[in-house]
C-alpha cells in the first residue's frame, strides 16, 4: 500500500487552501459554456482554405491558466478557449525539442532519432533533413508560411534553419534559452553568444526589446502586409514562460501580494504572454483574417515547478512522463468550428496537428508515409470520436536505466530498466525512471524558489520500475495497479516492443567546438559547411584570425552561472 506524506504541511492544511479540493470535472474550471440561445447563425462554411495561427508557449504548467483554477490572470486565453473547444485530454512531450519535432513532422520522436533529451547548441544535430515538414506541406497547398519565436530544432548547418525547412520568414531564437531583452545565451562557462535572428541573419538591432512584445508585434506586421484573400500560416512559438524569469515591472506589480518570488515573476510572464495573444487576435480582426481563421493554442511540456510553474493537481513536472510532464493545455478557437463553446475529452496528441492542419488547408497527404498523427478536426469541430486510441509517450534507450529494472520484471519481453511510457485507451504504463514524481501545489506560501517543503511525496516504492494507472479514473496517478493487473502490463509491454521495432537509431552526437559563438562573430548560428559530414569531428581551432567581425560578449553569463550553482546547492540542502 502506497503511503503519501506531506512534508511540513498536513493534508488538512492543503485542504484549507483548497489545493486538494480541485475537482477534475468541476464545471467552473473546464466544463462547457452554454451556447447563447439567441445565437442561431451556423458557423461559416469553408469557401477557401483557412488562415492558421498556431501558438505554442514554453514551460507553461497545466495549472497556469485561468480556466484551470489558477491564481494567474489569463483573460484572453480564457475567453478564446470558452468560445472555442477546450482540449482536456491533450498530450504533448515532457521537454522542448521532442514536442516541437513532433508538431513539425507529425511523427513520434522514435521515428526521427530525437528520442533522447534536447538538441543542444553545440551539437551537430537537427531535425532530419529527409522529413517533409508541416510548413512545407502548407507551402505546397499555396500558403504563405511564417515563424516567430523559438526554433530549438537544430541549426548547425544552414539547411537546418527554419527558412530552409518550410518557412518564408523567420524572426526568433535558434537555441532553447535566451535572455528576454539581450538575447544572450550561455551553454556553459565562457560559451556565450547572441541569439536573435531575422531570416538567416543575426538581428543585432533588435536587442533590448522584450521578446514577448517583439514577437507579437512581428505577427501584427506580417498580417498587415499580407492579403487576407491569400491563406497564411503563422507559427508563434513564444519564448515565454521559460526561464530566465523576466518580465516588465508593471506586470510583476500586479502580483505583488504573491509570497513566492519565482511564482510572482512567472505569473507576470504568463499574463504578459496572454496580452500578446490578445494583440495577435486583435490584429486578425483588424486586418480581415479572423472570420476565416483557426487559432490553435498549445503548451510544449509541463511546467517547471522550481521556476514558478504549477501542474497541480497532476503528478510530476517538466522532464517527466507523469501526467504533469505530458498533459498539456490546449484549445482551438475558430468561427469555423461547428460545435463551439464546449470541452472535448477526445484523445489528442501533438503529432495530430500535422495531418489535421494539412487537411484543413486542403493539402495532399497521400504522398506522406509513416505519420503517427491523426486528423482530429472532426473530433474538435463536430464532437465526433477521436480516431486516436493510443499514444506512445516515448522510448528512450539512452536515459539512465532504472537500478531495479530487468527483463525478468518485464515478462521476458521488455527490459523495465529502460525509460518508456505508453497510453492505450484508459491505461497508462511507465517503465524505467519516469522522473520526479511528487505532487506539488501552487507555490504561493514562501519566498524560496520551488517550495520543496510544500509538496506531497510518495514515500515508498523506490525499487519499482513498472507502474500502471487507469488514467481515466485516476488522472492524478495515485493508485498503481501494476500488481493487480499483470495482464494489462504485459499487453502494454508488447505494444512497447512493437514500437521499438520501428524506432530508428538515436541521434545524439557529441558537442562540437566549432559551434562556439566566438567563431561566428559572437552569435549562435550555423558552423558546418554544406559539404561537411553531419557528425563533424574536427578539433578546436584557434580563435585568432577565424572571424574578424565585431564580437558581442555575453556580460550576464558568468553571473547567471554563479546563481545557477548557488540555487543547485540550496536545493540539495533542502532535499
Amino acid at each position: 500500500m502506497a503511503v503519501y506524506a506531506l512534508t511540513g504541511f498536513s493534508l488538512v492544511s492543503l485542504l484549507s487552501f483548497g489545493y486538494l479540493s480541485w475537482d477534475w470535472m468541476k464545471p467552473s474550471l473546464v466544463a462547457d459554456v452554454a451556447t447563447d440561445p439567441m445565437e442561431k447563425s451556423p458557423p461559416p462554411t469553408f469557401t477557401r482554405p483557412p488562415h492558421i495561427i498556431f501558438i505554442l508557449t514554453d514551460d507553461q504548467g497545466y495549472h497556469d491558466i485561468g480556466y484551470h483554477g489558477s491564481d494567474i490572470q489569463t483573460p484572453t486565453l480564457d475567453r478564446l478557449a470558452a468560445e472555442g473547444v477546450k482540449l482536456e485530454n491533450y498530450y504533448i512531450q515532457p521537454i522542448c525539442t521532442p514536442s516541437r519535432s513532433q508538431l513539425i513532422t507529425g511523427r513520434y520522436q522514435i521515428h526521427t532519432g530525437l528520442q533522447h533529451s534536447i538538441i543542444r547548441p553545440r551539437q551537430p544535430n537537427c531535425l532530419p533533413l529527409d522529413q517533409v515538414t508541416l510548413p512545407q506541406k502548407l507551402q505546397e497547398a499555396g500558403y504563405s508560411t511564417h515563424m516567430v519565436g523559438k526554433w530549438h530544432l537544430g541549426f548547425y548547418k544552414k539547411e537546418c534553419l527554419p527558412t530552409r525547412r518550410g518557412f518564408d520568414t523567420f524572426l526568433g531564437s535558434l537555441t532553447g534559452n535566451v535572455d528576454y531583452y539581450t538575447y544572450d545565451n550561455c551553454d556553459g562557462p565562457d560559451v556565450c553568444g547572441y541569439d536573435l535572428h531575422e531570416g538567416e541573419d543575426v538581428a543585432w538591432d533588435q536587442s533590448g526589446k522584450y521578446s514577448t512584445f517583439l514577437y507579437a508585434q512581428r505577427v501584427s506586421k506580417i498580417l498587415a502586409s499580407h492579403s487576407p484573400k491569400e491563406p497564411i500560416f503563422i507559427y508563434v512559438a513564444f519564448q515565454a514562460v521559460h526561464t530566465p524569469l523576466q518580465s516588465p515591472k508593471e506586470y510583476i506589480y500586479r502580483y505583488r501580494s504573491m509570497g513566492n518570488v519565482a511564482r510572482r515573476k512567472y505569473a507576470a510572464m504568463v499574463t504578459c504572454m496572454d496580452e500578446a495573444v490578445k494583440n495577435i487576435t486583435w490584429a486578425l480582426k483588424k486586418y480581415g483574417y479572423y472570420d476565416n481563421s483557426v487559432i490553435v493554442f498549445s503548451t510544449d511540456n509541463g511546467g517547471q515547478t522550481f521556476s514558478g510553474g504549477s501542474n497541480w493537481p497532476l503528478r510530476g513536472r517538466k522532464g517527466t512522463y507523469w501526467e504533469g510532464g505530458v498533459r498539456g493545455i490546449g484549445f482551438v478557437h475558430s468561427p469555423l468550428i461547428k460545435r463551439k463553446r464546449r470541452t472535448s475529452w477526445a484523445l489528442v496528441h501533438i503529432t495530430d496537428w500535422y495531418p489535421t492542419l494539412v487537411s484543413l488547408a486542403r493539402g495532399n497527404l497521400s504522398n506522406v508515409q509513416g505519420l503517427d498523427g491523426y486528423d482530429v478536426w472532426p473530433a474538435i469541430s463536430e464532437g465526433k470520436e477521436s480516431p486516436r486510441t493510443e499514444i506512445l509517450h516515448n522510448i528512450d534507450p539512452l536515459y539512465n536505466h532504472a537500478k531495479y529494472g530487468s527483463l525478468e520484471d518485464g515478462f521476458g519481453i521488455w527490459n523495465t530498466a529502460v525509460q518508456a511510457s505508453i497510453r492505450a485507451g484508459e491505461w497508462k504504463l511507465l517503465t524505467g525512471d519516469p522522473g520526479y514524481s511528487d505532487w506539488i501545489p501552487p507555490q504561493t506560501l514562501t519566498n524560496f524558489p520551488g517550495s520543496w517543503w510544500n509538496l506531497e511525496r510518495l514515500t515508498d516504492g523506490p525499487r519499482k520500475s513498472v507502474w500502471l494507472f487507469n488514467i481515466t479514473a485516476d488522472p492524478y496517478e495515485r493508485y498503481d495497479l501494476s500488481e493487480q493487473r499483470p495482464d494489462v502490463v504485459r499487453s502494454l509491454l508488447l505494444r512497447l516492443v512493437h514500437y521499438n521495432r520501428t524506432a530508428i537509431p538515436v541521434r545524439y552526437p557529441a558537442e562540437n567546438p566549432r559551434a562556439h559563438p566566438d567563431f561566428n562573430g559572437g552569435a549562435w548560428g550555423p558552423w558546418a559547411t554544406e559539404d561537411e559530414e553531419e557528425e563533424w569531428e574536427g578539433g578546436r581551432e584557434s580563435l585568432k584570425g577565424r572571424n574578424k567581425k565585431k564580437k558581442k560578449k555575453c556580460k550576464i553569463c558568468k553571473l547567471r552561472s554563479f546563481f545557477r550553482k548557488l540555487n543547485t546547492r540550496l536545493m540539495s540542502n533542502r532535499i
